[in-house]
Parts: structure tokens; C-alpha cells; sequence
């Protein structure tokens, strides 16, 4: 029987609830009351079925599609299966393994080894994997070397301590001689290697401010050079996506309109961005099922997340986007084993963070 509040099922209830979906989430069709009274174990009439199916389709927990008598899960009822139903097992020993040896087993810069995530992940689950890019200014500095241009320009190379070299080109108020850049990048590098983009700025304003009126030229100079260095990129934000097209194979998805719809929300990035960095900020997994995303090109979609990092510090998220009639038991621990070997693998690499 369903309580007042619709998710306070009874033990009957629940059983035929989980029996429903996990038929349905395997064949993807309609599951008739006497499919249920066989698969769910129960002695139980048919008829009996059909009245505990009727009420939770009245608790918007299932729903009768027009051309059956069967019944699907909703949005709803699927929630309610992943949150309370679902029985979630640690990722088999030798799927873990696999995981663990299409890792980079050497040095390699944080986005070889989030590219490599992506496409495992798609490969594990035959639907979209997506990870999030870590801003470089999270990566502690290594060295910085300046170049002069034409023009007042400088030419920045940023070597971060994941292996990741960055090159930007900056305008400055004036020309500075090849061995005003070279003093300025002793003094950077001397005193500041080994700590994050922003901890530099924050270092270096205080130095100013100690300063204050007897500030040499050589400290102006190199104010002047690393706040323009260090000015934040809006390009750092991104996030690499594997295996779109196999979400064409999804029957669900079929719709042309909706894969359209979807693709472009992967090639924009922007809206998909926007929720992996939200799922980033909090350890764990997270999961959206359709319109929970409140994307409209993910209504018809599951987002499932975790988080990782590395020394303790989120640095960004992975994902596997795929139909809502999803494995739910098989890809979650396959999203949340991931995390955690990537997590495993930046520490190595970036043994500084």
C-alpha cells in the first residue's frame, strides 16, 4: 500500500516496484501484471497486481503507455528505484582492473589523462563520457619563462606541475628589455614556484603593499608582467566529451529533433559545463534523471557524476550521459570507480598538489 506521502511503500509494493523497473530497464517494454507475478516472486494474483499498479500510477510512480496494458517507470518512479530499490554492488575485480590498465602508466599531463577517462568511460558503458578540465590555475606553478614581442608584448610559457604548458601572449604598458623579462622570471620562479596561480597574486600584493612607496622597478615590472600573466582565461573552463554517437543506437533517443537538441548541447558545452561543475563541488555521486537536469536537451537523459580530486581539493567531475533506461546498477559504480583511480592518478602525477 502507498502512505499519504507516496514514497513510503510497503514491502509488497516495493518488490513489484523494483521487479517493474529492473524488467524494463533491461528490455525497455511495457511490463503486464502477469510478467510481474512471475518475475517478482511473490503469490500474489494478477488482478492484486493491477490494483497495486494502479495505485502507483496514481503516486506518479509509473505510467501506461496508450498502445499497452503494461506499465513503465516515470522519472519519478525511477528516482524513487535509484534512491531506495536499487541494490548497488562494488565494480566486479576484473572490470576494476581493466579500468586500472588503460590508465597512463607514466608521467602524462592532466588532459591526456582526462581524455583517456572520457573515452573509458564511454567504452565501459556504451553511452557519452564526459569530464570536466581542471583550470590550470588549480595546478601549482613549475616555471615561467617570458619572451618579448613587438609592440609592448610578451610571449607567457606556463609550465604547471600536472606536465600542462600553457602559452599566452600579453600587452604590457611598455617595452621591457630581454633582461627586465629574464630578472623577472628569476625572481617568479626563485620565489614563487610550487604555489597556485592565485596564491602568487595574493603573494605579490602583499609584497606591494610592504613596499609601498620604495617599490624597485624590478618588483613593478614583475607585478606588472604577472598580473597580466596570471589574469584568468575564460577558455580554462572546459570539458572533454567520448562517444556521442552512441547515443544514436538508443532507441529511446530515436527522436531526430531530440539527438539534435542533444548534440548541440555537446558541442556548445556551455549548459553541460555549467552542470559538471556543479556536481564538482560536492563529494560523491550525483544523478539526474530527465528533466532534474533543468536542461531541455538532457530531458530524456540520465547524468550520472562523481566528483574527484586530488590532495583533498575537487578539481572537477566525470560523467556518463546516457537514455533514462540505463543499467543504473552497473554504471554508477562504474562512474564512481573511475573517480576515484583518476583521482589516484592525479596524485601521481602532480605529486605537488
Amino acid at each position: 500500500m502507498i502512505l499519504p506521502h507516496g514514497h513510503d511503500l510497503d514491502a509488497r509494493t516495493r518488490r513489484l516496484l523494483r521487479a517493474l523497473i529492473s524488467q524494463y530497464l533491461v528490455d525497455g517494454e511495457p511490463v503486464g501484471s502477469r510478467t510481474l507475478a512471475r518475475s517478482s516472486g511473490l503469490d500474489v494474483s494478477p488482478a492484486t497486481i493491477r490494483n497495486i499498479m494502479a495505485d502507483l500510477e496514481d503516486a506518479g510512480l509509473v505510467a501506461s503507455p496508450h498502445t499497452s496494458s503494461g506499465r513503465v517507470p516515470t522519472p519519478r518512479g525511477l528516482r524513487l528505484f535509484v534512491d531506495s530499490l536499487i541494490e548497488l554492488q562494488p565494480l566486479p575485480r576484473a572490470e576494476l582492473a581493466r579500468l586500472q590498465s588503460e590508465l597512463p602508466p607514466g608521467p602524462a599531463t592532466t588532459r591526456d589523462l582526462l581524455g583517456n577517462v572520457s573515452t573509458l568511460l564511454s567504452a565501459m558503458t556504451r553511452f557519452a563520457g564526459v569530464v570536466t578540465v581542471p583550470r590550470l590555475a588549480d595546478f601549482p606553478l613549475r616555471h615561467i619563462d617570458f619572451v618579448a614581442l613587438p609592440d609592448a608584448r610578451v610571449l607567457v610559457i606556463l609550465v604547471f606541475t600536472d606536465n600542462q604548458v600553457q602559452n599566452r601572449i600579453v600587452q604590457l604598458a611598455r617595452p621591457l628589455a630581454g633582461s627586465e623579462l629574464e630578472q623577472a622570471a628569476n625572481y617568479l620562479n626563485s620565489h614563487f614556484a610550487g604555489l597556485r596561480v592565485d596564491d602568487i597574486r595574493a603573494h605579490l600584493l602583499a609584497e606591494v603593499r610592504e613596499a609601498g612607496s620604495e617599490l624597485n622597478r624590478l618588483l613593478a615590472s614583475t607585478v606588472e608582467l604577472a598580473t597580466a600573466s596570471f589574469a584568468p582565461q575564460a577558455s580554462d573552463a572546459d570539458m572533454l566529451v567520448s562517444g556521442q554517437t552512441n547515443l544514436m543506437a538508443c532507441a529511446e533517443l530515436a527522436d531526430l529533433q531530440r539527438l539534435r537538441d542533444l548534440f548541440d548541447a555537446f558541442q556548445q558545452k556551455n549548459e553541460l559545463l555549467q552542470l559538471m561543475e556543479v556536481c564538482a563541488k560536492a563529494p560523491g555521486v550525483r544523478l539526474f534523471i530527465g528533466e532534474e537536469s533543468g536542461f531541455a536537451a538532457l530531458d530524456g537523459c540520465s547524468v550520472v557524476t562523481a566528483s574527484y580530486g586530488a590532495r583533498g581539493r575537487m578539481l572537477g567531475a566525470v560523467g556518463v550521459i546516457g537514455p533514462t533506461r540505463m543499467a543504473y546498477e552497473r554504471v554508477i559504480p562504474v562512474v564512481q570507480a573511475t573517480a576515484g583511480l583518476l583521482s589516484d592518478a592525479l596524485n601521481r602525477v602532480a605529486v605537488t598538489l
